[in-house]
């Protein structure tokens, strides 16, 4: 049995926030036969000082107070239990429900991580390959052309796009936002004419999201297919559309659709319930919401399974996500990677023939197959923990040299800047924390 155990028990009366847990998004007989299996959440776990769990309680709190976000909670834990469980708040603004373990929040591109593990299982077992060209499986990306960012003329490319380039983000596949002021951009208005267009690219339209959600992967992988490239793939990286297309590869892949994969290889060996492409009805009332901006209605099925952006889900399920990947690819006896495979995950991908040019982070940090690789000290030739963020204001982080995993969920959407409290300043507070 894998010494990887579940990390949230919320009956216990450790926690310094105050959760209403008789609700029975919180409780219940599923949330009590998990009690005998749990070990306890105690700052004790981590070294933590009282003090120190006070200090990023309060700035949570402050997000709230300046009507930042409705709502947040923070889990750190290890594979000996948990040591924080902060939660702040409420899931919508004019709610009373606590944000709590059962909330569904949109994690947006956390989904990405998810989707290349499934990607790196069928690479186990034979059914995918790194270096197999993006073509075997959506034809349209068989011509492949590199346009000239300057002069907006395509020419043929050097190099074959393989499902190694999309999770490295290093296809040349940007998104219709990063590619605005590019020559791509038009492009993309022409190839998605009812699903690209909309007035305003940093504003939520519902219009266009619910166009978007019409189409399915594979039709968006075959319409992205048929574009040029920014690039040539393997030259350097670029966030957008990759891990979209590698989701419709999963499906054709497979033969099955991307909701059924992640179910068969991630969601049920993990026991994670609660995460999907949408939420079923009788569960809407658990939804976060942001106080700005209309968010789509995420209890619609769709046709658009998005392997970039499209998945729901719960603290507790991404922390069994989370704690899987800190144990080294496995989950309460339960494999999901191979130890070597994961590893090969986590080794940096962006090397002197890479260029970082539209990387987030400059010189800063490095990706592997999947992950964001942060330093994990002051030392950029360092250890460097490894996750990824959403753009509701989520993030993970696994960080295997310190024997840790932290979570924060969010959902935020616009709104004042200068936020006392998001994604990045819950990750430096947690170091700070360890450290102190």
């Amino acid at each position: 049995m894998t010494r990887a155990v579940i990390l949230l028990l919320l009956t216990l009366p450790l926690f310094s926030c105050q959760v209403d847990y008789n609700l029975d998004i919180s409780l219940g007989d599923n949330g009590a036969s998990f009690a005998s299996a749990l070990n306890p959440i105690h700052p004790s776990n981590f070294n933590i000082d009282q003090p120190e769990l006070d200090n990023i309680r309060r700035e949570m709190q402050r997000a709230v107070d300046s009507g930042h976000i409705s709502g947040a909670l923070l889990l750190v834990g290890n594979r000996d239990g948990a040591g924080v469980l902060e939660t702040v708040g409420t899931q919508t603004a004019k709610g009373e429900t606590p944000v709590n373990k059962d909330t569904i929040f949109r994690i947006y591109s956390m989904t990405k991580p998810v989707i290349s593990v499934a990607a790196m299982t069928l690479v186990e077992d034979g059914m995918l390959g790194l270096d197999d060209p993006v073509s075997d499986y959506i034809p349209s990306f068989a011509d492949l052309q590199v346009i000239d960012s300057e002069t907006g003329t395509s020419s043929p490319a050097e190099n074959i796009m393989t499902i190694r380039h999309l999770l490295m983000h290093q296809s040349g596949i940007v998104q219709q936002p990063f590619a605005m002021n590019t020559p791509l951009g038009p492009m993309y208005r022409d190839s998605f004419p009812d699903v690209l267009t909309r007035p305003d690219q940093n504003a939520v339209d519902t219009n266009f999201m619910e166009a978007f959600n019409a189409i399915t992967a594979q039709e968006l992988a075959t319409r992205i297919g048929g574009l040029p490239v920014l690039f040539e793939p393997g030259t350097a990286w670029h966030y957008g559309h990759s891990t979209d297309v590698l989701g419709a590869v999963l499906e054709v892949a497979t033969g099955e659709t991307l909701d059924i994969v992640l179910r068969e290889r991630i969601f049920d060996p993990l026991e994670m319930r609660d995460t999907s492409f949408w939420v079923a009805q009788p569960d809407a009332f658990r939804i976060a919401e942001p106080i700005y901006g209309p968010m789509t209605d995420n209890t619609k099925p769709r046709a658009m399974l998005a392997g970039g952006h499209g998945l729901n889900s719960t603290t507790e399920d991404y922390a069994r996500f989370a704690l899987m990947l800190l144990n080294g690819g496995s989950f309460r006896g339960e494999r999901i990677l191979s130890e070597p495979t994961l590893n090969m995950m986590r080794e940096g991908t962006l090397g002197p023939d890479v260029s970082r040019e539209y990387f987030f982070y400059g010189d800063a940090g490095d990706w592997g197959l999947g992950f964001h690789l942060q330093p994990s000290s002051d030392d950029p030739d360092g250890p460097h923990n490894f996750g990824w963020r959403g753009i509701g204001g989520t993030i993970f982080v696994v960080d295997e040299e310190n024997d840790f995993y932290l979570v924060y969920m969010v959902q935020k959407w616009g709104g004042p800047s200068g936020t006392p409290f998001d994604n990045t300043i819950a990750t430096r507070m947690v170091y700070e924390a360890l450290r102190n």
